[in-house]
């Protein structure tokens, strides 16, 4: 029952896809189906936002998006008479998120957000003058014990969403691990496999690594394949690594993923730290 979740779960409302219900009205309006889903995504994503008009749909990169979703700090709340404002930051830039109140409802849960907490937000982009702002229609404060687990998978939903809008979904087991580029241009080749797929092909004939993700794989493999020293492998470049084979453009994620991916596999025993936290190597 969740507004943030939908029932779908994902983070998408329950149309059957993550893009929306693509039906139209009884009456036969042919609204777009993003204008139903819930894109999770960060600051800097609304930031860049576009708008061909003021009353064309906002855009990120060549999507259309509807409502939105993100998880960050208050930096300050700012109650009035009509609106409450939240300046929130979440690594990636600020942004305002206002969310209006009926000033004669004895309602004051909307007001009870407080300054340095974590929230999740769920509204929809809006612009009134030249300044950019969420209607909130839902905001809830995340509880300090749980904050870390929200923001990471938030991230990942960010990620996976924007390499599902850039590569098609994920491929299905009839599909043979394939993934299908919805944006690439046919040029009549069979389409090669991708980040999704990659790992799987030097770690698959390896039982210690038949559990990892794609991520953790394609994270071990680069590192299998540099020059081992005592020193071993930076987390930067690592994600440097990830980054250009992943397509996804938002440093600060990627940085984001691949720490949580390399401490992931340091639990596990697959890699260890040698002369900080910040250098890794594989353990053999």
């Amino acid at each position: 029952d969740s507004p943030f979740y939908g029932g779908g779960g994902g983070g998408y409302l329950s149309q059957g896809s993550p893009f929306g219900s693509g039906g139209g009205s009884p009456g036969g309006s042919t609204r777009p189906a993003t204008s139903h889903s819930i894109r999770p995504v960060t600051l800097r994503q609304l930031a860049e936002a576009s708008q061909e008009h003021s009353d064309a749909p906002w855009k990120i990169g060549e999507q259309e998006v509807g409502q939105v979703m993100v998880v960050a700090a208050v930096l300050s709340v700012q109650a009035q008479t009509t609106n409450v404002v939240y300046l929130l930051d979440d690594g990636t830039a600020n942004y305002e998120a206002r969310q209006w109140v009926d000033p004669n409802s004895d309602d004051e849960t909307k007001r009870e957000i407080s300054e340095s907490s974590y929230v999740r937000v769920l509204g929809s982009l809006k612009m009134f003058g030249q300044k950019r702002y969420i209607t909130a229609t839902h905001i809830r404060e995340i509880a300090r014990e749980t904050v870390a687990d929200e923001l990471m998978h938030h991230i990942a939903n960010v990620a996976t969403t924007e390499l599902i809008f850039e590569r098609g979904p994920p491929p299905r087991p009839s599909e043979g691990g394939v993934v299908k580029n919805t944006n690439a241009v046919n040029t009549g080749s069979a389409p090669s496999a991708s980040a999704y797929t990659a790992g799987a092909r030097s770690t698959a004939n390896n039982n210690a690594y038949a559990s990892l993700s794609p991520l953790q794989r394609q994270i071990v493999d680069f590192m299998l394949s540099q020059p081992k020293t005592d020193e071993g492998i930076h987390v930067a470049a690592i994600a440097r690594h990830v980054a250009s084979s992943g397509g996804v453009g938002d440093a600060n994620l990627i940085r984001l993923l691949s720490s949580k991916a390399l401490d992931e596999l340091m639990d596990d025993g697959h890699v260890y730290t040698t002369i900080d936290e910040s250098h890794f190597l594989v353990s053999e």
